[in-house]
């Protein structure tokens, strides 16, 4: 099943895409701070996976993927990186405009940031040698504090979307990781992560998937800061 990843792609978008263009959520209207983050986020998060992928800290497995490949990385897995943040920032709107009060209190958020930011930073550490896990914490550790400084209101909501974000977060990301399909679509080098797994799926990936959409939200809010 060669088009597996590909799919699971198009499965993430599908939805989405069909309702930006909803007659209230006018989603579309985002789409140019949207696709500039997603290019931004992009020249950092593409350069990181192509590293990691020469140097055997994870890798994807030819019978889920179309054979095309870029930089040594999958048309597959350059997808993964807009696909999967647009279905996540068009949740993180949506949730909004029907759920307005669908955040914390901003004293609640503070506490819970500094929390994440003191766990992150002593996972680090204790576990500094395994790259993945150094790398991903890093960035997050950064990202939460840069968002809790610059825009606090971003992270009284996106600590509670997140949450919604991650049930289909992990239906795809399990099937990468071999939930449900007889080998792994993408595979890890334990040796460079914590070896801890929410079934199938490495502890760090929700991490991952938490710094990739909060950098999106923060660069789209900060454009839009900017027009007005």
């Amino acid at each position: 099943m060669n088009y597996l990843y590909l799919l699971l792609n198009l499965s993430s978008i599908s939805i989405p895409f069909l309702f930006s263009f909803h007659p209230k959520l006018k989603f579309y209207k985002l789409w140019k701070p949207l696709f500039i983050s997603i290019f931004i986020s992009m020249l950092i998060f593409i350069p990181w996976d192509i590293i990691f992928t020469i140097n055997g800290f994870w890798g994807f497995n030819s019978d889920y993927l179309l054979g095309i490949n870029f930089f040594n990385l999958p048309i597959e897995e350059w997808l993964f990186f807009i696909c999967i943040p647009y279905a996540c920032v068009f949740t993180h709107y949506s949730l909004l405009y029907y759920f307005p009060n669908f955040k914390l209190p901003h004293k609640h958020t503070k506490t819970l940031s500094y929390l994440l930011i003191f766990i992150l930073t002593a996972i680090i550490v204790y576990n500094y040698d395994k790259w993945y896990t150094l790398i991903n914490f890093t960035l997050a550790i950064v990202l939460i504090y840069v968002a809790l400084k610059k825009q606090p209101d971003l992270l009284d909501s996106y600590l509670i979307t997140f949450l919604v974000m991650l049930i289909p977060f992990f239906i795809v990301n399990g099937v990468l990781t071999g939930s449900l399909i007889q080998d792994e679509v993408v595979w890890y080098n334990n040796a460079e992560n914590l070896s801890f797994r929410i079934f199938t799926i490495p502890i760090e990936d929700s991490i991952y998937a938490f710094s990739l959409i909060l950098l999106n939200l923060f660069l789209i809010e900060s454009f839009k800061k900017k027009e007005h």
